[in-house]
C-alpha cells in the first residue's frame, strides 16, 4: 500500500471513529491531524459539557474521552493495516482545570507495537501541548475481535428464548 494511501486509510477510519461512535459524535470530536502513529483531536468548548457551571470547567469525563479515542486513533495510525483494538489499560493524570471557553486538543502518540499490544501517550491541551490539561499512559489490545468479523460477539435477535420452547 502506498503511503499516500495509507494516509487516507488512517483518515477513513478517523472519520468512522468519530461518527460511529455515539459519544464521540455527541461531543463533537473531530480530527486534526493523523498518520505515522500519531493523532490530534480536538473537543470544541461548549457550556453541554462543563463540569462546574461556577467555574465553567469542561468535565474531566470529557477529557478522559478525548484522551481515549486520540490514543485509539494514535494506535490506528502506527498501523499498515486495519484490526480491532481495545483499551487495556488507561491511566490519566490530570495537572491543572481546563480554561474555560477554550476548545481541548488532545495529541497522543503510539510509541510501541507488539504483536498483540499497542503502547500510546496522550497530553490534553488548550493552546501548548508543553502545558497540559492532563496526560495520559495507554495501552491497547490488538486483534481484540481474535479474527472474527465486527459484530460476531452480538447475540441474534430471539436468541435470548430457551431451547425447545421451554
Amino acid at each position: 500500500m502506498s503511503d499516500t494511501d495509507l494516509n487516507e486509510q488512517h483518515r477513513l477510519i478517523a472519520k468512522a471513529m468519530n461518527e460511529g461512535s455515539p459519544q464521540a459524535k455527541a461531543l463533537g470530536f473531530t480530527t486534526l491531524d493523523i498518520g505515522d502513529g500519531v493523532a490530534v483531536l480536538k473537543v470544541p468548548y461548549r457550556t453541554e459539557l462543563v463540569g462546574d457551571p461556577e467555574t465553567g470547567v469542561i468535565a474531566g469525563g470529557v477529557v478522559t474521552t478525548l484522551l481515549d479515542h486520540a490514543s485509539g486513533q494514535a494506535v490506528h495510525a502506527a498501523m499498515s493495516t486495519w484490526t480491532s483494538i481495545a483499551t487495556l489499560d488507561l491511566r490519566i493524570d490530570y495537572m491543572r482545570p481546563a480554561e474555560p471557553g477554550k476548545d481541548i486538543l488532545a495529541r497522543a502518540h503510539c510509541y510501541k507495537l507488539t504483536r498483540s499490544v499497542a503502547f500510546v501517550r496522550a497530553v490534553a491541551y488548550e493552546t501548548d501541548p508543553e502545558d497540559p490539561v492532563a496526560a495520559a499512559q495507554a495501552a491497547f489490545m490488538l486483534d481484540s475481535s481474535a479474527g472474527k468479523k465486527a459484530g460476531a460477539n452480538l447475540k441474534p435477535p430471539g436468541s435470548s428464548k430457551k431451547e425447545g420452547g421451554q
